[in-house]
């Protein structure tokens, strides 16, 4: 039976200690053992790509390849490309427009097929969280919007994408952590909602992207009273009894990483994620230590057999699928998938022309949100104050561009015009998506005291919202240089403003 119940765990893989002839072994000890996949974090493109081939040509059984690039394969491996976040795709493709609805999906099918060179099967993505709280710390940019319709539109174009190309989509956080100012990675959040309100709102686009062929869902390590107060998880009520009975889903269910915090004060977290009808334990802390205790619960009568065997037979037809599909013999081919483009699965990526895809999505979804007073094009002599993440600040092309740049709190600004770039950023255990109440006090004065005041947010559109008073406030959604570029050209006049807010902003005066 052990060998059985590695079958059930995605380990972790840290690309960048791929190379490590210990490292290496340590991987290939767990491919022995049977475990089912990795979980990739980091690493070269080339080495990444060659050490996957080598794991899969040993693994008796093929093995799940995942990893979280909902923002493209360059979240995470490097010389794969980057794109911008869910938010920024919603913010540039009007649905309702074919030439931009083509783009969206030639730049899905651009990350798909990058995914596939890397060796990546099992993709985690999309976010189907509906962003209902503005100081979300986790999610935030990661969601494509606060509207459940809009949610379910652009991640069903996501699945559809990745299903097309043989990839397993996986949506996640089920049943949603939208709606949430704590992160699960430092604690438990609780979600104190009515259960029809999440029906409505939360998990409502998981039933148009289970029609729509999502192989896999993850669950999140989330507490929400009206189905359970376990994390929904370990709970038998969201798992089998919603997810699995009155959503009639019958794919693959994963957990959400359990080295998160939320889960620390729980006992016999595997078993009970077991029991709640989970199939995959997606990165234990411990993946030895993991499977004893799985072995130890079969043994004390508190995990059922069945419910293992359910869970094997699941993964099996996975893994066969994704199989069939490595050899060529996949029965639905990407041009049986309406609306996306034909391609050649292993075909060579043309990394320069996916380049330039996510830069062509970054310059789209700048958006406008407010405006008082005309100001484009904006003088170069403007004073620009840094605020926010300082990581971002010193290779900033707004220093080549405008000869004034200071950062928040260290000079007083000069000239009629103050332009204020606000950079944020969503990553685990950090706690917060926006910036501190000193800062925006901070920046409210500056901008209040400005004749004329621009404030920018390169990251979490929600911090616009206190700074009401700005001539223009300005969102681009994403901290990356070519944000900034696209922005720098936005202020000088050289392309319009095209992007549109995909969340309510409700001003903070």
């Amino acid at each position: 039976m052990k060998d059985r119940i590695y079958q059930l765990i995605i380990a972790r893989i840290d690309g960048e200690k791929i190379g490590s002839r210990e490292y290496e072994e340590y991987i290939l000890k767990l491919v022995r053992m049977g475990v089912s996949g990795f979980i990739i974090f980091g690493g070269k493109r080339d080495r990444v790509k060659g050490f996957v081939n080598h794991i899969q040509s040993v693994a008796e059984v093929p093995l799940f390849i995942g990893s979280d690039i909902e923002r493209g394969v360059g979240q995470q491996i490097e010389d794969a490309t980057p794109f911008p976040s869910q938010m920024a795709f919603a913010a540039a493709i009007d649905k309702n427009n074919s030439d931009d609805v083509d783009l969206f999906r030639e730049s899905l099918s651009a990350i798909a097929d990058e995914a596939i060179d890397c060796g990546i099967n099992m993709v985690y993505a999309p976010t189907l969280d509906v962003n209902r709280n503005p100081d979300n710390p986790i999610i935030c940019t990661r969601a494509f919007s606060d509207d459940p319709r809009t949610v379910e539109w652009f991640g069903c174009e996501y699945i559809k994408a990745f299903e097309a190309r043989g990839l397993i989509s996986c949506g996640k956080h089920f049943p949603g952590h939208g709606d949430t100012t704590v992160d699960s990675h430092i604690s438990l959040p609780v979600i104190a909602k009515s259960y029809q309100e999440l029906l409505d709102v939360d998990v409502m686009p998981y039933r148009q992207a289970i029609k729509d062929g999502m192989s896999s869902v993850m669950v999140g390590h989330l507490s929400i009273p009206a189905i359970d107060r376990l994390p929904a998880s370990m709970s038998i009520n969201a798992v089998s009894g919603l997810l699995r009975y009155k959503l009639g889903f019958g794919g693959l269910i994963l957990t959400d990483a359990l080295t998160m915090s939320a889960l620390k004060d729980f006992d016999n977290v595997a078993a009970q994620c077991l029991n709640a009808g989970v199939d995959i334990l997606l990165h234990p802390g411990d993946v030895d230590e993991t499977v004893r205790d799985v072995e130890e619960a079969l043994k004390q009568g508190t995990l059922r057999e069945e419910q293992i065997e359910t869970a094997l037979e699941r993964v099996a037809r996975t893994k066969k699928r994704i199989a069939a599909y490595a050899r060529g013999a996949g029965d639905q081919k990407p041009e049986d998938v309406k609306g996306y483009p034909s391609g050649v699965r292993g075909a060579p990526v043309d990394y320069k022309k996916d380049e330039e895809l996510s830069a062509k999505i970054t310059g789209k979804a700048v958006s406008l949100v407010a405006q008082k007073n005309r100001m484009i094009p904006v003088d170069k002599e403007a004073s620009v104050i840094f605020a926010g993440d300082d990581s971002n600040f010193e290779s900033s092309p707004f220093k080549k561009y405008f000869p004034q740049v200071s950062r928040l709190g260290q000079t007083a600004h000069t000239g009629k015009t103050l332009i204020v770039a606000i950079f944020t950023s969503v990553a685990a255990w950090k706690g917060s998506s926006g910036i501190n109440p000193e800062s925006r006090k901070e920046i409210f004065r500056a901008a209040s005291e400005a004749e004329h005041s621009i404030v920018i947010s390169f990251g979490s559109p929600y911090v616009l919202r206190y700074f009401g008073q700005a001539d223009m406030r300005i969102a681009a959604y994403d901290p990356t240089e070519e944000a900034q570029r696209a922005v720098i050209r936005c202020l000088a006049g050289e392309k319009p403003f095209e992007g549109s807010l995909p969340v309510n902003l409700m001003s903070v005066e």
